[in-house]
């Protein structure tokens, strides 16, 4: 570890507040970005984020600079979820994955961090984030192109809705790509506000249903275009208003679906919190120790869910913004959280983000679910494991194909599929499948 910079104990000082909110600024558009995906009510998402991160300092005592917020991870569990079981049976799974946090940093206190290496390699974890990112890849597509999420109604003329989507793709990749300071560190935000303009313009100048008519005539015949963005929802919302929890409602069927994604995620903690060290000079892994943070992570995720928000995690454009500004108090998080929990009570900041037209949201989500395929790759390239051998082939296979195709195991009233049933598979191959012997010279 680098030296240790002077500011990186916890204290607690108003003027401080100012550069909170602009943390919370950077996290904000991943954020709301989950819950606007899901159905999930934003204003509990940046509640929820906001307990959650106060929860983790507190049993973090303190010592570690992240702001917890919405996971990406579980944005496919919670659209299949939300459409199969409902919300609160949704919220269960979500709050179960939690509490496998906290057995998992149980298993951390008492037999270190090897058992999760043991029987959560690499070779298990990278697929099953491929799996995530690309099982969403239809509904990314769908709604990028002015359709609902799974493709069953249109809601903005094809292509209307392209060139959103393209404009909202394209800001979010220069941005990231390109931008400096402040600015690079909110890629989703300036794409989604880059659409969210675009969309204006095109309402504004009536060019959304003359463009459609010029490329394809016939498509226009039965349709009443829409107002791309209806405002009066806006208008109608108050200010103030309690954000609409919602509890969790016992399902069996969506803690089995769920609580294997949660896997992945748990192994991605580590990274995260070496990151945050490598920034402030500080050893967290020892100090306050990854069993505490992740027992914190998880006590987050289970409060989020049992409040109908999603899981938690930290979130790395936070820490980048702390390696930016140098700013490693930890309050600064306090502050941010306290912003966020504030906000979640301004009714019209979920109104509005209601309004963002699905194109908008379909241009991000082929970014976003692309990267989170990338991650699974890059997770199984980094290990170094050889995949050409029978073992680790028949693993990566098994978890590719079962989990992208879409196989289901049913049992009287009991179904699991998809994400939930390839965890499971991977985790069951990787403790029965007998290691390979090194080949003798």
């Amino acid at each position: 570890m680098s030296e240790v910079p002077p500011n990186t104990t916890y204290q607690f000082r108003f003027a401080d507040s100012l550069l909170g909110a602009q943390m919370l600024f950077v996290a904000f558009g991943a954020l709301v970005l989950v819950p606007i995906l899901t159905g999930l009510d934003p204003n509990v998402a940046l509640f929820t984020a906001g307990i959650g991160t106060l929860v983790f300092q507190v049993i973090t005592r303190g010592k570690v600079p992240v702001f917890l917020a919405s996971s990406f991870a579980f944005i496919a569990p919670i659209i299949y979820g939300v459409q199969t079981w409902g919300i609160p049976a949704t919220m269960c799974g979500l709050t179960a994955a939690g509490l496998l946090y906290v057995l998992m940093s149980f298993a951390i206190r008492y037999f270190g961090a090897g058992i999760l290496h043991k029987y959560l390699p690499a070779v298990v974890t990278g697929p099953v984030i491929m799996v995530i990112g690309l099982v969403l890849a239809p509904v990314a597509v769908h709604m990028a192109m002015g359709r609902t999420g799974d493709g069953s109604a249109w809601l903005v003329p094809g292509k209307t809705a392209m060139i959103i989507s393209g404009v909202s793709l394209v800001t979010t990749a220069l941005v990231a790509l390109l931008g400096k300071g402040w600015f690079r560190l909110v890629p989703i935000l300036s794409g989604i506000c880059a659409g969210y303009l675009t969309s204006l313009a095109l309402d504004v100048t009536g060019y959304s249903t003359s463009f459609q008519a010029v490329f394809d005539p016939g498509s226009l015949q039965n349709w009443t275009a829409p107002a791309l963005i209806v405002f009066t929802p806006i208008a109608e919302k108050a200010w103030l208003v309690m954000p609409a929890f919602v509890f969790p409602e016992w399902k069996w069927e969506a803690i089995l679906f769920i609580v294997p994604v949660a896997v992945a995620p748990a192994i991605e903690h580590f990274g995260d919190v070496l990151a945050v060290g490598s920034i402030t000079g500080k050893d967290y892994v020892k100090d306050p120790g990854i069993e505490n943070t992740m027992l914190g992570d998880g006590i987050a995720t289970s409060i989020a869910s049992m409040l109908g928000g999603p899981p938690n995690t930290t979130y790395s454009e936070v820490s980048g913004a702390v390696a930016l500004t140098k700013a490693y108090n930890p309050a600064i998080m306090t502050w941010a959280a306290l912003t966020a929990i504030f906000l979640s009570f301004v009714g019209k900041i979920g109104a509005m983000l209601a309004t963002i037209p699905s194109p908008v949201m379909g241009g991000i989500m082929i970014l976003l679910f692309g990267m989170i395929t990338v991650i699974g790759i890059n997770t199984l390239v980094r290990s170094g494991q050889d995949l050409t051998t029978p073992r680790n082939l028949i693993i990566v296979a098994v978890i590719l194909v079962c989990g992208i195709g879409g196989m289901k195991f049913t049992a009287g009233s009991f179904a699991i599929e998809k994400i939930g049933l390839a965890g499971i598979l991977g985790l069951v191959l990787n403790i029965i499948l007998p290691q390979e012997r090194k080949q003798e010279s």
